[in-house]
């Protein structure tokens, strides 16, 4: 493959999502992939079956995927008391969901390998290459991130999962967080996914703000207000990351 367009964390925010399905198509790469957490957010169904219509596309399972699957199965209903938000949001966007749209999710992987041409094959995750939950930032330490890439053969990892736009290399490997079409912490405006040609190109991508905003609102989603400030006003990257870093460091993954 010359070209491979990437989008992750989409988190059911349409109207970013066909702006940069738009933009894609006018780039016409030779494969989409998507790494995840698409239907955890105010429009799980629609964004679903908008990836469904998608051809020559790879998707990798997120966490947050993984947590709607998990509430669907269990039938767990949701509840605004509950103190979790992801439990909340994958209880919410479960039931929103039906079987058809289920079975599309539950067939998501793990990892995805695809060629590249003059570049080699390039693996694309979630979080990290073993799990879908794990943190790589640009302030991850170099033994960490050295732990979490330990076996991968690949020269190029892509990942999603922070939300936050990066490259870095380890030990011949170069790491790339492709940002987040639909809740990006980058400080700005906007819907991130990157280009792989097979140079990496960050990209980002302009659309109706005020509109998501307004159907955010209207969608009933239990995280809409959240949702909607982040759409209007990012976070900062260099505060995201560095959160994040305490996160990791608390579960012990550093």
């Amino acid at each position: 493959m010359r070209r491979i367009a990437v989008i992750s964390d989409v988190h059911g925010n349409m109207t970013a999502l066909d702006a940069v399905l738009a933009a894609i198509e006018r780039e016409r790469p030779d494969a989409i992939v998507v790494c995840g957490d698409v239907a955890s957010g105010p429009d799980p169904a629609g964004t679903v079956d908008r990836l469904l219509a998608l051809e020559r596309t790879h998707f990798v399972r997120g966490n947050a995927d993984r947590e709607v699957l998990e509430a669907f199965g269990a039938g767990r209903r949701f509840d605004p008391a509950d103190e979790q938000p992801a439990r909340r949001s994958g209880a919410w966007a479960a039931e929103q969901l039906s079987r058809p749209q289920r079975d599309f999710l539950a067939g998501f992987r793990d990892t995805v390998v695809l060629p590249l041409d003059r570049a080699g094959e390039v693996l694309f995750c979630h979080g990290s290459p073993g799990s879908d939950e794990e943190i790589i930032t640009s302030l991850t330490p170099e033994r960490a991130l050295g732990r979490m890439l330990a076996g991968v053969g690949q020269p190029l990892v892509v990942c999603g999962h922070t939300h936050v736009q990066f490259s870095r290399v380890w030990n011949g490997i170069r790491v790339v967080n492709t940002g987040s079409v639909g809740m990006p912490y980058e400080g700005r405006r906007g819907a991130f996914w990157l280009m792989l040609e097979p140079e990496v190109r960050f990209r980002r991508t302009e659309y109706d703000y005020e509109l998501a905003a307004q159907r955010v609102l209207a969608s009933g989603y239990p995280e809409a207000e959240t949702t909607r400030d982040l759409i209007l006003d990012p976070q900062d990257p260099r505060e995201v990351e560095a959160y994040f870093e305490t996160v990791a460091a608390d579960r012990g993954e550093r």
